[in-house]
C-alpha cells in the first residue's frame, strides 16, 4: 500500500473515489461503500438496513435476480455484500478486462433496485431463518447478548439482522423510503484495487453513478454510553459461553496501535497471554482469544471463551487475574517486540491480496477521509512503547469497567461486580 499507487478524487455529482493501481495482479477488486449502518437506522424499523443489502439482489429494472448471479459467474467473478453497524459494502472481484461491467452492475444494484411486493415477503422469510441461525449459534448469539447490555439503549447494542417482529412489520414504503434518504451521493465511498487505471476507473464511475441523487436527512448519531452489565442466560448447550468487555479506542484514536498491541498480547495471538494460561495450562477452553471492535465514537475490547459448564467460576477468576496482571506488571521487552512483529506480520499478509487491500482503503477514506501508507503504518507501530500500552491498560481496566456475559446450562451460576474488581 504504497501512497505514491493510491489515487483519490471525488466524481462531479460528490460521490468520494480511492483507487490503488497493483500492476503485478490480474484482478481488480471494486467495491461501493455505504456510510449507513444499523446504527443510523430509526428505531422502530431494527434490520432495515441489513434487509436492504438483500432486497439489492432481488433484480433491477434490466437484470433479474438471476440475470445478477449469471453476469456473475459468466466472467468468474465473486460478488458479495454486507451489513455492519456503520456501514455497508458492496463489492466484485473480476479480471481486469472485467472491470467495465463489475461498475456496471454494481451500478445498476445500488441505484435500481425494483423492491417487488412479493420478492419482500420471500426475503422476509430467508432473513427470519438467519436469525434463527443465530439463535443456534451459541458464539455468535453470546456476542449479541452481550452487545445489548454492554451498549444498553443505543443503537450499536440493536442485532444489525432486527427481530422477528420488527423484520415481519417491514413494508415496501418504508424500505423504499430508507433506500430514497440513504443511498445518496454524499453517504458513498468507491473504492476500486489492483491492475487499473485511476482515470479509466473515474470515467465509468461518472457514467455509471450520474444519477445518484446528491444527498438525504441527517442520520442520527447519538455518542454511547456504556454500562458493566452482568448478564447470564440459561440455554441448554453442551458448553458455556463467556463474553467479558469493557469500553476501548474509536476508529483511528492516535493511541489505536498501543491498542494493538495490548489486544495482541492478551488474547489476540497464539503465545498471547489468554491463550497459554486458558488453554494450554489449564485446558479450559478450546477457544479462547480476545479483540477490538472500533466505531466512529466509541470502542470496545472483548473477550472470549467457551468451556465446560462446571468450569465457567473458574475461568472468569483466570481471565480476571490475567487482567489484574497486565495492569499491574505492563509488558515486558520480549512481549512488546513479540507483539509488534505479529502486527507487522498480520499487517502485511493481509494486504496481499485485492480484496482486503479494497476493504482496509475503504475503511480508511470513511473514518479518516485520508489514507496512511503501510509504511507510516509500520514506522507506527514500531513507535509503541511498554508504556504506551501500560496507559492504556490502566485506562480500559478500571474498577467496575468489566461487563460479562455467560450463556449456557450454568444452574445457580453467580457473578456480582467483586469477582470482576480490578
Amino acid at each position: 500500500m504504497s501512497e505514491s499507487n493510491i489515487r483519490r478524487a471525488v466524481l462531479a455529482n460528490g460521490v468520494r473515489l480511492a483507487t490503488e493501481r497493483m500492476p503485478h495482479v490480474r484482478s481488480v477488486a471494486v467495491g461501493i461503500w455505504l456510510t449507513r449502518g444499523s446504527r443510523h437506522e430509526p428505531s422502530e424499523h431494527m434490520g432495515i438496513a441489513h434487509f436492504v443489502e438483500h432486497m439489492l439482489f432481488k433484480g433491477t429494472p434490466t437484470r433479474s435476480a438471476e440475470e445478477i448471479a449469471q453476469q456473475v459467474d459468466s466472467i468468474g467473478g465473486q460478488i458479495d455484500a454486507f451489513t455492519s453497524k456503520e456501514y455497508a459494502g458492496y463489492y466484485l472481484k473480476v479480471l481486469d478486462e472485467h472491470l467495465p461491467l463489475a461498475v456496471e452492475i454494481l451500478a445498476d444494484l445500488i441505484s435500481n433496485p425494483l423492491f417487488a411486493a412479493d420478492d419482500i415477503e420471500k426475503e422476509k422469510k430467508v432473513i427470519l431463518e438467519e436469525i434463527k441461525m443465530v439463535e443456534d449459534t451459541p458464539d455468535d448469539l453470546v456476542h449479541e447478548i452481550f452487545a445489548e447490555g454492554f451498549w444498553s439503549g443505543h443503537p450499536l447494542g440493536r442485532p444489525i439482522l432486527g427481530t422477528p417482529a420488527s423484520v415481519n412489520a417491514l413494508t415496501r414504503d418504508t424500505l423504499t423510503e430508507y433506500f430514497a434518504n440513504s443511498y445518496v451521493a454524499d453517504n458513498f465511498v468507491v473504492v476500486a484495487v489492483g491492475n487499473l487505471e485511476h482515470d479509466n476507473v473515474q470515467q465509468l464511475l461518472e457514467q455509471a453513478l450520474a444519477h445518484i441523487p446528491h444527498s438525504g436527512p441527517d442520520a442520527e448519531h447519538t455518542p454511547p454510553v456504556t454500562a458493566s452489565t452482568i448478564q447470564i442466560r440459561k440455554k441448554d448447550l453442551e458448553q458455556s459461553h463467556v463474553v467479558f468487555g469493557t469500553p476501548a479506542l474509536p476508529q483511528h484514536h492516535p493511541e489505536r496501535y498501543a491498542g494493538y498491541a495490548l489486544n495482541t498480547t492478551l488474547g489476540g495471538s497464539m503465545s498471547s497471554r489468554l491463550f497459554q494460561n486458558v488453554r494450554e495450562k489449564r485446558g479450559l477452553a478450546y477457544s479462547v482469544f480476545s479483540g477490538l471492535s472500533a466505531y466512529q465514537d466509541s470502542g470496545a475490547l472483548s473477550i472470549y471463551a467457551g468451556c465446560g459448564n462446571e468450569a465457567v467460576a473458574e475461568l472468569i477468576d483466570v481471565v480476571v487475574a490475567e487482567i489484574r496482571q497486565m495492569k499491574a506488571g505492563g509488558l515486558d521487552p520480549i512481549e512488546l517486540r513479540r507483539a509488534k512483529d505479529h502486527l507487522k506480520g498480520s499487517l502485511m499478509l493481509g494486504l496481499e491480496s485485492t480484496s482486503s487491500r479494497m476493504s482496509h482503503l475503504a475503511r480508511q477514506e470513511m473514518y479518516r477521509d485520508r489514507t496512511d501508507g503501510l509504511d507510516q503504518m509500520l514506522v507506527a507501530i514500531e513507535r509503541v512503547t511498554a508504556d504506551d500500552v501500560q496507559k492504556l491498560a490502566d485506562r480500559f481496566f478500571t474498577n467496575g469497567s468489566l461487563a460479562v456475559t455467560v450463556l449456557g446450562n450454568v444452574n445457580g451460576l453467580k457473578v456480582t461486580q467483586e469477582h470482576l474488581a480490578l
